[in-house]
């Protein structure tokens, strides 16, 4: 796969304690590179080598954002700082993180340090409506309910459409008010059809949300013990078959580019490339 447009680079899969512990699937987060910008987000256990195993250097890090303050998506923060900012030689980078993360609230947080706080050029709390810029990428938090009250999801502006990465939260009326008109859709899907679970997404949630918001191409990805028993792949075949969208169940190591034509490449040199065409 060529560096020429935006590629996602799907890093980890796996969400909750459990798969989180087993490392049944990886819980390393998402890598968002468009040129010289990289943008890290949620980076749960694993962040680090995993970046590393990719060929992306931590060191190359524009921005870090951390949605919520539970550790399968902030366990390897600090590092990633001390990577972005040259082993804390060069006062550079940006932490975006809720209130729960950056100075903790109500017994929750904060993960971050206030020493690594202090490593950084410029640091954003996030809150549902707040938006910021790295390189050509707009950013504004989205509203989530979760068990961490100050969870957010992302809504991502590029030159080649929106993204849209829901995070931990549960279905609620509105919650496709903020995924509208998007190229691609990161779904966090915790379990799988016939299992409610109300601080999370499950399939059936899911089928809800692709109904309302239709995007291009949907990505179901943070997948709990529960999903992987009941195997993601039949549950994404379920959704394109409901929807008429196009939905995948992410694997780790899988690359998504963003430019013309959509295309899904898979770790292995085994796997063919899913071209979705504009």
């Amino acid at each position: 796969m060529t560096a020429k447009g935006l590629i996602l680079h799907i890093l980890g899969t796996g969400g909750g304690r459990h798969v989180m512990i087993s490392q049944r699937r990886r819980t390393a987060g998402l890598r968002l590179v468009h040129g010289d910008t990289h943008v890290h987000i949620d980076p749960g256990p694993g962040g680090l080598v995993f970046s590393n195993w990719a060929g992306l250097s931590p060191q190359k890090l524009s921005c870090l954002i951390i949605t919520h303050c539970h550790p399968d998506h902030y366990s390897d923060a600090e590092v990633f700082i001390e990577a972005m900012t040259r082993g804390t030689t060069a006062k550079q980078g940006m932490l975006a993180g809720t209130k729960s993360v950056i100075r903790g609230t109500n017994g929750i947080g904060p993960c971050i340090s206030n020493y690594h706080k202090n490593l950084i050029r410029e640091l954003i709390e996030l809150r549902e409506g707040i938006n910021f810029e790295v390189g050509d990428l707009g950013i504004t938090a989205t509203k989530a309910e979760h068990s961490d009250p100050f969870s957010v999801g992302l809504r991502i502006e590029t030159p080649f459409g929106d993204v849209g990465y829901t995070s931990d939260t549960g279905y609620f009326s509105g919650l496709s008010d903020s995924y509208r008109n998007l190229e691609l859709l990161l779904l966090c899907t915790m379990w799988p059809r016939g299992n409610r679970l109300n601080i999370h997404l499950n399939t059936d949630d899911a089928l809800k949300l692709i109904m309302e918001s239709q995007p291009k191409v949907c990505l179901m990805t943070h997948f709990g013990m529960r999903m992987l028993n009941a195997d993601p792949e039949k549950e994404a075949e379920f959704l394109t078959g409901e929807t008429g969208i196009p939905v995948y169940a992410a694997t780790d190591g899988l690359q998504v580019r963003l430019g013309d034509k959509i295309i899904l490449q898979g770790p292995r040199k085994k796997d063919a490339p899913i071209v979705i065409e504009n």
